[in-house]
């Protein structure tokens, strides 16, 4: 019996629908790995890019999320939901592996994502003063992308933000 591979060779289609996802992204599901029980959980967090593309969030210290990537920053975001119709697993989906790291306050870096995140989720004025939120910057090593029953890549960080 042979065995084949679940993952296509990435090509351009791959590269582009795993940008588009990110771009398109106002919000993804994020999973932690809990400090107290080292159990798995999940929380929606809202989501916007940097300059580069790259996905960051802004949240507070009082999500239990928050506590749980400053004990372990090894993180999953999954982007990309349902459409209107159709079955729900028909539609694309991208899971990024990656490790999150806060941007101290008082810093370029924070200023620039503060300015950019702003720019794409006005809403969060309300809230991205408070002291107890921070913005996290996600550095992603592989992704995985489903593009519906049949059509699966894994994807190196290059594959999606070309140097």
């Amino acid at each position: 019996m042979t065995k084949t591979a679940p993952y296509r060779p990435v090509d351009e289609t791959a590269r582009q629908m795993a940008r588009n996802l990110i771009k398109g992204a106002s919000y993804g599901a994020l999973a932690v790995l809990r400090p107290d029980t080292a159990l798995p959980s999940v929380s929606r967090v809202a989501l916007a890019t940097d300059d580069d593309g790259l996905p960051i969030t802004l949240i507070s210290t009082l999500a239990d999320h928050t506590r749980a990537l400053q004990a372990n920053p090894d993180c999953a975001l999954l982007v990309g939901e349902p459409g209107e119709g159709g079955y729900p697993l028909t539609h694309p989906r991208l899971t990024l592996h990656a490790t999150a790291r806060f941007v101290a306050r008082g810093t370029s870096e924070h200023d620039a994502l503060r300015t950019r995140y702003l720019s794409l989720r006005p809403k969060a004025k309300l809230y991205a003063d408070f002291t107890d939120f921070s913005f996290v910057l996600f550095s992603v090593s592989d992704a995985v992308l489903n593009g519906g029953f049949g059509k699966a890549w894994r994807l190196a960080p290059t594959d999606i933000w070309p140097a």
